[in-house]
């Protein structure tokens, strides 16, 4: 019950799966043995649900967001609770969904990580997450269409064609 609140709730992966974990378990710091962790994760599954943070829509392996955002981790923050937990999650969740066979990608998305970076730099206003996403594909998107417009591209759809490809395409000049 706590944990679907908490995911309904619309907070990061990470935080859904510490919560329902801390309400089964104790603390974070109080560590989960991965037995506990597997047990977990396999009555999340037995309960029709899925676990959040891992598998995505196109990737068939793990997310580079992801990678990147564990070896940024890894680095500057090896010690921190949440980032054991999802490393924890990390090393258990893709053979558990493997084992179950149903999932065409068990492998972790970039919302398996973000919360423990955003928790660790105490960004702690969980209903601001979306807010920032939704900010940061804003600007992306903004700095795509400027590009286009001083570049005289032609509007493009992006599974279409690369940059340089477009580039190519309209003889633009660099």
């Amino acid at each position: 019950w706590y944990q679907r609140r908490v995911r309904e709730a619309v907070v990061s992966t990470q935080s859904t799966g510490s919560s329902g974990i801390n309400a089964e378990y104790g603390e974070v710091g109080d560590g989960v043995s991965d037995a506990d962790m597997r047990d977990f994760i396999w009555n999340t599954l037995a309960s029709g649900q899925v676990v959040p943070g891992y598998g995505h829509a196109v990737l068939r392996k793990t997310d580079p967001r992801y990678t990147c955002q564990r070896e940024f981790a890894l680095k500057h923050l090896p010690d921190d609770e949440l980032f054991k937990l999802v490393s924890q999650l990390y090393n258990i969740v893709p053979g558990v969904l493997l084992e179950q066979g149903k999932a065409k990608n068990p492998w972790p998305n970039v919302d398996a990580h973000s919360g423990v970076l955003l928790q660790h730099y105490n960004l702690n206003e969980m209903s601001y997450y979306t807010v920032m996403f939704g900010v940061s594909r804003a600007l992306g998107v903004l700095s795509s269409l400027v590009w286009d417009r001083a570049l005289g591209l032609p509007l493009e759809r992006p599974k279409s064609m690369s940059t340089d490809g477009l580039i190519k395409f309209t003889g633009a000049k660099l």
